[in-house]
């Protein structure tokens, strides 16, 4: 496979239960290590690899030999503690075969609300990514509770493909993707290739899950995708059992189902923006940053920034004024005033022997940033 055939820069590929465990009870080590192989040869071709893995909860079961345990929270806990080492023990052993290896990310939907919790995963997502390492995001269930669980992993594979920034979400399931009818009853169901949409008519189509041992039906990819789709990923969802099904999406052949992105992604992003938490400060810029992010289209650097105003933490949305108080901008700061009082009207050189760290040159990128 050469990069010519890759259509992509960055793949987040979601594994459900049901995929891993081939319908068993157990982790089917030999079908992991095709899909691991399949993903090393993407990486080997320069794309990106994000893998958001279930089978924690099954993989605690098998490796305390199936207990009988009452279907208490703390029960189901016990079972992802003891299953998620064990579950990237496994993957990190498979991915090893191929010479990679992979970083263990878990996360709550709080990690993915909370701004600078947000940034920081999005940070380290992206450095192990810069290092050739395979992240394996999954869900934290040892410790979340229902009021701060994603509650499946097609949603939380979504908002890892908008963390990291992917061009592509492969949504991999025990289903060839999407039916006119339900598949599982009606024989004549034929597959949708292609959906350019997502309505109710659609979302009636979308069945539960069979296996019962995954959390996520069809209905939940549909949310997963429309959620990626927004942010300008386009989506497929496929059978994790398809011959070289990894390979064949990423060259854009047709397998499963393939929702198009929506043009213009940005225009979600900037709405979140512009109608998201009130603005906690401001920066004043002068001259030169007023031009370089109004008619260049530049993230604003730490050089242009006349004077901070305001408290405010890493991940605060702030105006951005011109030395007359004109409101220019809102966007969404990668450092917190503290820090920006610091290295306001400094080099972006000079930021970590400043501060000892760095987040980047950018402290509002032109990603994170309306201008008005």
């Amino acid at each position: 496979m050469s990069l010519s055939e890759i259509a992509y820069r960055r793949v987040v590929v979601k594994l459900g239960t049901s995929v891993l465990t081939s319908g068993s009870k157990q982790l089917d080590k030999a079908h992991m290590v095709e899909l691991a192989r399949q993903m090393a040869a993407l990486m080997k071709s320069g794309v990106e690899v994000v893998v958001c893995t279930s089978g924690a909860i099954a993989a605690g079961r098998e490796h305390l030999q199936y207990p009988i345990l009452p279907d208490t929270m703390a029960n189901k806990q016990l079972l992802a503690a003891v299953g998620q080492s064990q579950l990237i023990l496994a993957w990190s052993q498979l991915f090893s075969i191929y010479g990679l290896h992979v970083g263990q990310l878990l996360l709550t939907r709080a990690d993915l609300h909370d701004r600078e919790r947000y940034l920081n995963a999005r940070d380290t997502l992206n450095a192990l990514l810069a290092n050739n390492i395979i992240p394996i995001i999954n869900e934290n269930d040892a410790v979340a509770t229902n009021e701060i669980k994603v509650g499946d992993n097609d949603n939380l594979s979504a908002r890892a493909a908008l963390l990291c920034d992917a061009d592509l979400l492969m949504l991999l399931t025990d289903q060839k993707g999407l039916f006119d009818a339900d598949p599982r009853t009606n024989p004549d169901a034929k597959l949708i290739p292609q959906v350019e949409k997502i309505d109710d008519s659609l979302r009636l189509l979308a069945g539960g899950s069979v296996s019962g041992l995954g959390t996520g039906g069809m209905s939940t990819k549909l949310e997963a995708a429309d959620i990626a789709r927004r942010a300008g990923i386009e989506v497929v969802i496929a059978s994790g059992h398809h011959p070289d099904v990894i390979k064949k999406i990423a060259a854009k052949e047709s397998v499963g189902t393939h929702f198009s992105a929506i043009q213009n992604p940005l225009e979600s992003r900037k709405q979140w923006i512009l109608a998201g938490p009130a603005a906690k400060g401001s920066l004043v810029l002068d001259d030169g940053a007023v031009k370089a992010v109004t008619e260049k289209g530049r993230s604003l650097l730490s050089k242009g920034i006349v004077e901070v105003k305001g408290n405010f933490e890493r991940g605060a949305t702030l105006q951005l004024v011109d030395k007359q108080g004109r409101l220019i901008a809102r966007g969404i700061s990668r450092y917190g005033d503290e820090a920006l009082n610091l290295i306001a009207g400094k080099h972006s050189d000079e930021i970590e022997s400043l501060l000892g760290f760095d987040y980047g040159d950018a402290i509002v990128h032109r990603n994170d940033m309306v201008v008005l």
